[in-house]
Formats: structure tokens, C-alpha cells, sequence
């Protein structure tokens, strides 16, 4: 059974993931999914563990033990409620002046993986998560609380917006995702 790959796999999403994702990413049925996940359960829905396995409506996610809810959101709150860094500051600026915008393509332009900063972005607020079904990929875009802090009424106000928005480098680097 794959109850370890599919452990790392919802420990590194972060997010609810379908069963029918895993299970066409696993190539295994989707029995074999939730078979799966009832041995996962069984080793983290303890109180011994600080980890749980939460199925839900098709969707399958890694929660915190409810018991810990309380210091999981101290810390939370903690975490975002300090500056941005350097890479979450380059990382908002491409999803603001780019957006909407694919991870792959921010990673391309970054060159490096984003997904701890897109989290803490989402977190914060600042930014959004739409699905693109044109793209078969969730796209990234600046959000209202964005914009509101930054005084602005419409993204197309942000200095500079036009010329960086239809930058061709930039544009380039994009389509070498594709």
C-alpha cells in the first residue's frame, strides 16, 4: 500500500487533495486510496500523534490535532503577522505586476520553488487562488486586502503597471513553462 507516498504527498500539498487526484497520480483505484487512508489513519489519528488525516467529500487533507488547535494558531498568527521577506516581497510583486499567474510560471521567473511562500501569502491574504480551467492549473492573483493596503484602487495603478505587465523577458521566460 502506498500510505507513505500518499502521507508525503498530503503533507507537502497542504491543502485538501481529491482522492481521485492521488489515485490517478498513484495509478491505483480509488478504493485502493481509501484503503490506504485507513491505515494512515489508524497510525495518525491518535492522541498520540500531533498530526491527523482529515477525509472529507472526496478530499483528503493533513490537519493539526484538534487538542493543539489553540498554540498551532498562536504560532499561525505569529508567523504572519511579522514583515515579509525578500523572497515573499519578489514573489507578491510578480503575482501583482503578472497576475493571474501560474506557480510554474512564478517558479520560472524566481528560479526557485515557491510553495512555502505562495502558503504564507494565501495566509496573509495578499494574494489568491483561482482554478484556470483553461490552464488546468491553479492561478495566482494580488487580492482586495492587496490593494487596499497599498492605497490603491486597481492593480492598474501600481507604479509602473503597464510596462512591467507586458514585459517581454518576462513574457518569455512564461511561455518557456509552457
Amino acid at each position: 500500500m502506498p500510505t507513505r507516498t500518499i502521507e508525503a504527498l498530503l503533507f507537502a500539498s497542504g491543502k485538501p487533495v481529491a482522492l481521485t487526484t492521488l489515485s490517478k497520480l498513484l495509478q491505483i483505484s480509488v478504493e485502493e486510496v481509501q484503503e490506504a487512508l485507513k491505515q494512515l489513519s489508524k497510525t495518525r489519528n491518535t492522541d498520540a500523534s500531533g498530526i491527523h488525516i482529515l477525509v472529507h467529500e472526496g478530499k483528503v487533507q493533513c490537519v493539526t490535532h484538534p487538542e493543539e488547535g489553540e498554540i498551532v494558531q498562536s504560532f499561525l498568527k505569529e508567523e504572519v503577522s511579522g514583515e515579509l521577506t525578500q523572497p515573499s516581497l519578489e514573489t507578491l510583486t510578480i503575482i501583482a505586476y503578472r497576475g493571474p499567474i501560474t506557480k510554474p510560471e512564478i517558479e520560472q521567473i524566481r528560479g526557485v520553488n515557491c510553495s512555502l511562500i505562495l502558503r504564507n501569502l494565501l495566509i496573509r491574504g495578499l494574494i489568491e487562488e483561482k482554478e484556470d480551467k483553461q490552464r488546468l492549473q491553479n492561478t495566482y492573483t494580488i487580492s482586495f486586502d492587496f490593494l487596499r493596503h497599498l492605497g490603491v484602487d486597481r492593480v492598474e495603478d501600481l507604479p509602473q503597471y503597464a510596462t512591467l505587465h507586458t514585459e517581454e523577458v518576462i513574457t518569455q521566460l512564461m511561455q518557456e513553462t509552457a
